[in-house]
């Protein structure tokens, strides 16, 4: 609800909604809105002025997965309802004659398991099959470092990546690897969430896990100078560990995506440092013993912050694994076997968060009703008097008025008080008014 839409400038739900009835085709699947430019924005914008839509949570739902649009116009009404899976329509209708059902008595979602997997065949898989097989994995390291190198010479999202590559940061984190793993993966992330035209990899139907899974096993190996056979399969054991996740956890859970995701790269990052089927398994349930519980509130910037803390902790997790440290199954949740301590993971993510998951949407829909659409804001630097740097803001889209002070254009938003002061030889401006969200201002 708080992730860019490519394209727009613009966050959230509506004007991802106005688009898919102005310019969508379901023919697209998941490029559904590929057809958009700024004409259809600009249609968007008024579809949302004229208060055309109303986004609500649906009650009484148990599919993780599921999405109803109820449509009219011209005298004409239709439904369409998705479950299980983002291009996966059960139920449509036309002036109430039903066209499609397919709906599960159950209401429950129980997605294709397809091969039944364990960590064991997994590694044998990504260490074993002849490499021609499984270099298309390397399509991968293109887009997603891409994406990583497009958010550097950018300032997307809350430039989490970007502030990472920073002198001051570097004097306190060190110019290092781990640096360099978490500034390339949270800068495609800050890409990613801020709607930047650049294609990702995605990983279980997810970008930012497609990332993750990606990002730190090639920086790594880049570190390292590993060759391409190593390169390949620790990537092909970075995406397939995430998907063996995925496939007890589910598409959708309040557990979020970065646990899965960092566990895989954690495995191929072990897997370069020279580690067996033992360190792999090592490596996992320290990450298990770990994130479990970061919960997911949807896909919005921030979702770099949680990729930083789940790479790091995925490194960290490769280094006690190679010292021969695991933890133990009397700690937690922790089982001796690897794939009892995954299921254990997926358990908790897939049904014991079920309230949280429920609270969660509530919080967040509700948000929607009372909070504005929300659009990207540029930072740039300027002159102060005393010579010094200092970071200003300015509406890259101006409706109303701007403040002469901040340059913010906004309803009711007050941004008149500002002080300056200096962090690590890096002044800036720093805002005494608390915004709806950071680094985004209310048009």
């Amino acid at each position: 609800m708080g992730v860019g839409i490519p394209g727009t400038g613009m966050i959230g739900l509506p004007i991802a909604i106005a688009l898919g009835a102005l310019v969508g085709r379901s023919e697209y699947q998941l490029e559904v809105l590929k057809d958009s430019d700024a004409k259809a924005v600009e249609r968007g914008k008024r579809f949302i002025e004229q208060g055309r839509i109303d986004i609500s949570l649906k009650e009484g739902i148990t599919e993780k997965l599921y999405i109803e649009i109820e449509v009219s116009g011209g005298g004409h009404s239709a439904v369409a309802i998705i479950a299980g899976g983002h291009t996966n329509f059960v139920f449509i209708s036309r002036d109430g004659e039903t066209l499609q059902e397919s709906r599960r008595t159950s209401g429950s979602e129980q997605e294709a398991q397809g091969v039944e997997l364990n960590l064991r065949k997994v590694f044998d898989f990504a260490m074993t099959t002849p490499l021609d097989e499984i270099r298309f994995i390397l399509e991968a390291k293109r887009l997603n470092k891409a994406a990583a190198e497009d958010s550097f010479k950018n300032n997307y999202g809350h430039c989490v990546g970007n502030t990472l590559r920073h002198a001051p940061e570097l004097r306190i984190i060190g110019d290092c690897a781990l640096s360099r793993i978490l500034s390339y993966t949270c800068a495609a992330c800050d890409a990613r969430m801020a709607g930047a035209m650049v294609p990702v990899m995605s990983n279980s139907g997810s970008g930012n896990q497609g990332i993750a899974t990606t990002l730190p096993v090639v920086v790594y190996a880049e570190e390292i100078k590993a060759d391409e056979e190593h390169l390949v399969r620790a990537l092909v054991l970075s995406h397939l560990t995430a998907i063996y996740i995925k496939q007890s956890l589910g598409r959708l859970s309040a557990l979020c995506g970065c646990v899965v995701a960092a566990t895989g790269s954690s495995c191929g990052i072990t897997y370069l440092m020279g580690g067996g089927y033992e360190a792999v398994s090592f490596a996992v349930k320290n990450m298990i013993a770990n994130l479990t519980g970061m919960m997911c509130d949807g896909a919005k910037p921030s979702c770099s912050l949680k990729l930083m803390t789940g790479v790091s902790t995925a490194v960290l997790s490769a280094m006690l694994a190679m010292e021969n440290h695991s933890v133990s199954s009397v700690e937690g949740i922790i089982d001796d076997d690897v794939d009892k301590s995954i299921r254990n993971l997926t358990l908790i993510g897939r049904d014991g968060m079920n309230e949280t998951d429920h609270l969660i949407l509530k919080i967040m829909t509700r948000k929607i009703t009372s909070v504005p659409a929300l659009r990207p804001v540029r930072f740039f630097c300027t002159e102060s008097k005393d010579g010094a740097e200092r970071l200003s803001v300015r509406s890259e889209y101006v409706r109303n008025r701007a403040n002469p002070e901040t340059g913010i254009v906004g309803k009711g938003v007050r941004n008149d008080r500002s002080e300056r002061r200096t962090y690590s030889g890096f002044p800036k401006t720093v805002c005494r008014t608390m915004f709806v969200a950071p680094w985004w201002a209310v048009v």
